[in-house]
């Protein structure tokens, strides 16, 4: 996000992970969670990382089966619908000063085609920031992991060791791209893998490269996801916080300035895409007929 363009946009446009929803309290100010996406796996509810090699498989054979499962999971995601909450914030002293807020359907129009339908927008008051589309593509995509098989090769994967996450018990790796390039920003960070399923359970990191250029500054938090299980198959993204200072150097418009941010992404009511459906259009849908939290 950055201070110089304006986003223009149409509103037409069972197993679960226990410390996901414990850690959703804590992540929030004031509740003892570091804030630092660096931080993550190191509260409450996170073992102690044993280093040692796992047993029985080489780090590159986990690899192998995660990348595998990624894919089965980016393929099955394609054949669900769901509810998509998102909120990005400015704050000062701890508290909101701006808030871009949408919640949107992600369904299938008649022709059964992947649509989006806006169920709740209302005035974007962020004065101390500007959303570009990429922002708001970047936002709505958080939960797209790019550790599939055929976008694994463009990374680097270090075993970091075995962790204990609530009841899971998880293989801890450290990924980052092998090649920065500013036309693609690619995830950086930390990701955790269940040992039973091969599948991502939680991600921390950022994306990568920002750039930082005075007066083309285009820059975004850290951020951890959660997931958790679904139909007792895919560990699909539940919820995703992002919260750091962004700092944005003077320019002829603005002033130099450090933006207190915090995104707050919750994904809600998966189902199976079947044969009956409804589509509802944006005007039957009352503010207050948002997700219940």
């Amino acid at each position: 996000m950055n201070r110089e363009h304006m986003i223009t946009r149409s509103p037409s446009r069972v197993g679960i992970l226990v410390v996901a929803m414990a850690a959703i309290l804590l992540l929030l100010p004031g509740c003892g969670w570091a804030q630092s996406s660096g931080d993550a796996g190191s509260g409450s509810g996170f073992g102690k990382i044993d280093p040692a090699p796992p047993v029985g498989l080489k780090p590159e054979d986990i690899v192998a089966k995660m990348s595998a499962k990624e894919t089965e999971y980016k393929k099955a995601l394609a054949n669900y619908t769901w509810t998509q909450d998102i909120r990005e914030q400015t704050l000062t002293n701890g508290k909101v000063d701006g808030e871009y807020h949408v919640i949107y359907n992600i369904t299938f129009d008649s022709q059964k085609n992947r649509a989006e339908r806006v169920v709740f927008a209302p005035q974007n008051t962020l004065e101390r920031i500007i959303m570009t589309e990429n922002d708001v593509q970047e936002l709505e995509h958080k939960d797209a992991y790019p550790l599939t098989e055929d976008d694994i090769t463009r990374y680097d994967l270090s075993y970091v060791g075995r962790q204990k996450v609530d009841e899971l018990d998880t293989y801890v790796f450290d990924v980052k791209p092998k090649v920065m390039d500013m036309k693609r920003r690619r995830f950086q960070g930390r990701v955790w893998v269940d040992q039973a399923d091969s599948q991502i359970v939680l991600s921390s990191g950022k994306f990568v490269p920002q750039n930082e250029k005075p007066g083309h500054e285009d820059l975004s938090p850290p951020f951890t996801t959660y997931r958790e299980q679904v139909d007792g198959k895919y560990w699909f993204p539940v919820y995703t916080h992002g919260e750091g200072e962004l700092h944005f150097h003077a320019s002829k418009n603005s002033m130099s300035e450090d933006v207190h941010i915090r995104e707050i992404i919750k994904y809600t009511d998966y189902k199976q895409f079947g044969s009956s459906f409804r589509i509802v259009e944006t005007n039957e849908i009352k503010p207050d007929a948002a997700p219940k939290q």
